[in-house]
């Protein structure tokens, strides 16, 4: 009976969590800030108490960090299975792995500012940006001619740092696409043309 029970628990922790980042990723979406969302609204869109946002997730930065990587998982996945296919070369498999960086963050930027501004660390401390750097650096050690692949795949994830979107598209008033375009034109002139 009493581990009928802890399975219970265990089950309604997970939908809680899950009820948390649901509401907590629609309240920040739909917000131009995530720092403008209390915890209340989260708590009450979530139908938990406040005290269990605090207990699963710490604080604000916390929550922000856990909404980041359950967006952040399926766009893995699928950079994992493209950097695994067969026939793009290395330049291509760098471009599309910039691409979906960018992407993620031109759809997530208000939640991928909100992180960089907490002072979550240093951004490059961040568990996500690891990830992004460390899958990056090994794509450009394929790419021929490439000297200095770390700093090259620190360098080319600033020009994505998730202020520089937000600034380009939301105060310069660039456009998506001319962004994707202007990154893709960035990549040529530090790999060159080919």
């Amino acid at each position: 009976m009493a581990q009928r029970a802890e399975r219970t628990e265990r089950a309604d922790a997970l939908r809680n969590r899950e009820a948390v980042l649901a509401a907590a990723d629609a309240l920040f979406a739909a917000s131009s800030s995530p720092h403008g969302v209390s915890m209340d609204e989260i708590a009450a869109a979530a139908g938990v108490g406040k005290g269990t946002l605090f207990r699963r997730f710490g604080d604000r930065n916390g929550l922000i960090g856990a909404v980041i990587a359950a967006r952040l998982e399926p766009v893995r996945q699928a950079v994992l299975e493209a950097q695994r296919a067969v026939g793009a070369s290395p330049r291509q498999r760098v471009l599309d792995l910039l691409d979906a960086s960018l992407r993620f963050k031109i759809e997530h930027r208000h939640l991928m500012s909100a992180a960089e501004e907490a002072g979550l660390s240093s951004p490059y401390l961040a568990e996500h940006y690891g990830w992004w750097h460390g899958t990056l650096r090994a794509a450009l050690d394929q790419v021929p001619g490439v000297h200095h692949a770390d700093f090259t795949a620190h360098a080319l994830l600033a020009a994505v740092r998730a202020d520089l979107v937000a600034y380009l598209i939301d105060d310069r008033k660039m456009t998506p696409g001319a962004l994707r375009e202007a990154l893709a034109a960035h990549l040529d002139n530090v790999l060159g043309a080919t």
